[in-house]
């Protein structure tokens, strides 16, 4: 169904859009999966304009469900939340973003084998390592339709959560002595990333809070940006606020008046819109958008109560500008923007109080993402 509709919007498109799988055989784990079985992700590429520009953005849901017993695969399983909407959205934002021309490469991905074992995000994430994908950011959206929270009788559709880990999981020696010496771990790419979604977002969608979580994900419980995560890409969990986990994971039934399940009679659709023209937003922002700014370097040489800055130009179509970003230690947003033309900075602000940051901008206003400085001379 994902296949046959993914190539529906690539006619729609003229045939810029690609479909296909992304197969591989999943041995048995001795866990969840009990015999080597064929996993197919479905996925939708929708090729960038600029031949220099080589970013590559992704957004996911993944289209297994479950019941109550992870094993049981006779059961009927809806997952119209967990994770149909994540799917919908991922769809919905293909159907419409492949009918535009976007400055870098944009993927569409629905994810199989995620309720097993994150299967088909670990064999697409190490694909893209292998293969050299420049993937600049990953979007997965995992439970993102409800609402409703279980056990505070909380109706919000105003709030969506964005998990984001804090440093690398790949980071070097070297790379933590400079995260050490600067204080940055809480300006890693993911970080940064969940910033850049928060003022995007909210800057496009009306009624929507995004609630940055410094944390990869929640307790006992995992998902599709993981395995990218593991991989060095800057990947982030988009969910809603508050979950309901009667509906999750569970066999349909109804005990003392109570239904159980995940059926399509529980969604808040209007919500899902709102969570879905989200991630359309910043996933168009930053496909019109140019490349990040190359070799951004906070100049340290010096005893002064001043900030200077130097960067390259980025690769591809040249930036209108640049902003220079600036935020107190203790704030998890950038505070200020100052637009500068030249490829260096200097601020009255002391580097030793602050944290900086530096992105292009083209004549649109569409703003790359936000590079980090390293200290040098």
């Amino acid at each position: 169904m994902d296949q046959s509709e993914f190539e529906k919007y690539g006619a729609a498109s003229g045939g810029r859009l690609q479909v296909s799988y992304d197969s591989f055989v999943q041995a048995a784990d001795g866990r969840r999966i009990t015999a080597p079985v064929v996993l197919k992700n479905v996925m939708a590429v929708l090729p960038g304009t600029d031949p220099n520009d080589k970013r590559m953005l992704m957004v996911s849901g993944h289209y297994d469900s479950r019941v109550t017993d992870v094993m049981n695969i006779k059961d009927f399983a809806p997952g119209a939340n967990d994770d149909a909407s994540g799917v919908a959205a991922v769809m919905e934002m293909c159907r419409i973003m492949s009918k535009q021309k976007f400055s870098c490469t944009l993927v569409f991905v629905a994810m199989v084998g995620e309720e097993q074992g994150l299967y088909g995000a670990t064999n697409l994430a190490k694909r893209a390592k292998e293969e050299g994908w420049n993937v600049h950011l990953l979007m997965n959206n995992d439970i993102v339709g409800n609402s409703y929270g279980m056990e505070t009788d909380i109706k919000d559709n105003k709030s969506v959560r964005v998990f984001s880990e804090g440093v690398s999981a790949l980071e070097t020696p070297a790379q933590a002595a400079a995260r050490q010496s600067a204080g940055t771990e809480n300006d890693g790419k993911a970080r940064q990333a969940a910033r850049y979604i928060k003022e995007v977002a909210e800057r496009y969608v009306d009624q929507l809070e995004v609630k940055l979580i410094y944390r990869r994900d929640r307790f006992l419980r995992g998902g599709d940006h993981t395995p990218f995560s593991q991989q060095g890409f800057a990947a982030v969990r988009i969910t809603e606020m508050n979950e309901d986990f009667n509906r999750q994971h569970q066999d349909i039934r109804t005990e003392n008046g109570f239904k159980f399940g995940d059926l399509p009679e529980y969604v808040d659709y209007n919500y899902l819109q709102k969570v879905t023209r989200m991630n359309l937003s910043v996933m168009a922002n930053l496909g019109l958008s140019t490349q990040e700014p190359e070799n951004v370097v906070v100049l340290t040489a010096g005893l002064t109560n001043k900030t200077a800055l130097k960067w390259e130009v980025p690769k591809g179509k040249k930036p209108a500008g640049y902003y220079v970003l600036m935020r107190e230690t203790t704030s998890p947003f950038w505070e200020r923007k100052f637009f500068v033309k030249e490829n260096s900075a200097t601020l009255a602000y002391s580097k030793d109080n602050y944290f900086f940051g530096v992105q292009s901008v083209d004549e649109d206003g569409h703003e790359s993402l936000v590079v980090t400085p390293k200290a040098g001379r």
